[in-house]
């Protein structure tokens, strides 16, 4: 049985990823990882940790509930599930040391000018985002002279 830990943090997106493996038949021990949002600094002042992780865990359980129809799908397949808490690079040692030859994969949507945090230390980091970081700091500034001089 193959073992696959898959951090998470939209569904649809997700569901879009893994649905060519979700087709192939085989069973399967799925570890669904959630990466909740953070919150900004200004809400932690008025939020408590407690709260925090109270709505850290409500948002995990929303999208467990929409995939996991479609992992257990295949006959014998097993589903965990698992909120990260960061950083993430610990949490993917912690899965491979308790699951040898767990193949990870990162299923998490992209954010347009925001690099995400690597799963693993050896994931290279995105091109896509790093490509795109500097055109959208450009366009930002070259807005905001043309609503300063309006």
């Amino acid at each position: 049985m193959e073992k696959l830990a898959v951090f998470i943090n939209d569904a649809a997106h997700a569901q879009h990823l893994l649905q060519p493996m979700i087709e192939g038949g085989a069973a399967a021990h799925w570890v669904l990882v959630a990466c909740p949002p953070t919150l900004t600094r200004h809400i932690s002042r008025w939020v408590s940790k407690a709260s925090r992780r109270q709505w850290q865990e409500r948002w995990a359980l929303a999208l467990f509930e929409q995939l996991e129809p479609a992992l257990r799908s295949p006959p014998g397949s097993v589903v965990e599930r698992l909120v990260a808490r960061r950083p993430l690079a610990d949490v993917s040692g912690r899965l491979a040391s308790r699951l040898p030859g767990l193949r990870l994969l990162d299923a998490r949507r992209p954010r347009i000018g925001a690099e995400d945090e690597p799963v693993s230390r050896t994931q290279p980091p995105d091109q896509a985002t790093v490509r795109w970081a500097a055109p959208l700091a450009l366009t930002t500034g070259l807005s905001a002279m043309l609503a300063l001089a309006d």
